[in-house]
């Protein structure tokens, strides 16, 4: 197991040729101590485990590995099934000035389409998703001041990254003195 920089591990999501609205997401507080736990998952590329803390105000730092090949039988209940409440997206930037009016363009057609029709939320989402080229997203669980039992249920699954993970985040928030106000 390899331990990341989480913004590593978003890059090598955005990099997976695959279905991106197959992505699921469980997130939520740390159990102990400073910043958020977050499970990301594909059914053909795996499940991934990120933690992460704000820095200050304009910096998120934290790490992440890779903790399974593929969403089995057992992780498969873990993660919000299609029609969760909650939503997320991971993207890309444009490449350049003329890819990011193009990705303007196509969403702002869509919001036109979606404005004269009568839609789902979830058709918007996926259809907004698509106009910028979003490599990875669908459906979340997350508790902005708690944690979802199904988070719960990961980290005891993935004990051995958990300890980890959890080791490589406090040194992390040690050395930039995080508990003691913002830099």
């Amino acid at each position: 197991m390899r331990v990341r920089d989480w913004q590593d591990i978003l890059q090598e999501v955005t990099e997976e040729s695959t279905d991106p609205d197959g992505w699921r997401a469980v997130a939520g507080s740390r159990r102990d101590g400073v910043g958020e736990d977050l499970f990301i998952g594909h059914p053909s590329v795996g499940v991934y485990q990120l933690k992460t803390y704000a820095k200050n105000p304009r910096e998120l730092r934290g790490v992440g590995t890779r903790v399974a090949r593929r969403v089995d039988d057992g992780l498969d209940p873990l993660l919000p099934a299609e029609g969760a409440a909650g939503r997320f997206a991971v993207r890309t930037p444009p490449e350049d000035e003329d890819h990011a009016e193009e990705m303007a363009t196509r969403l702002e057609e869509t919001l036109k389409v979606h404005a004269e029709a009568p839609t789902e939320p979830d058709h918007l989402f996926e259809d907004v998703m698509d106009a910028m080229d979003a490599p990875a997203f669908g459906p979340m669980d997350y508790e902005f001041d708690g944690r979802p039992d199904e988070l719960d249920d990961l980290t005891d699954e993935f004990e051995e990254a958990e300890r980890l993970l959890s080791a490589e985040i406090d040194e992390l928030i040690e050395a930039d003195d995080v508990g003691r106000g913002f830099h």
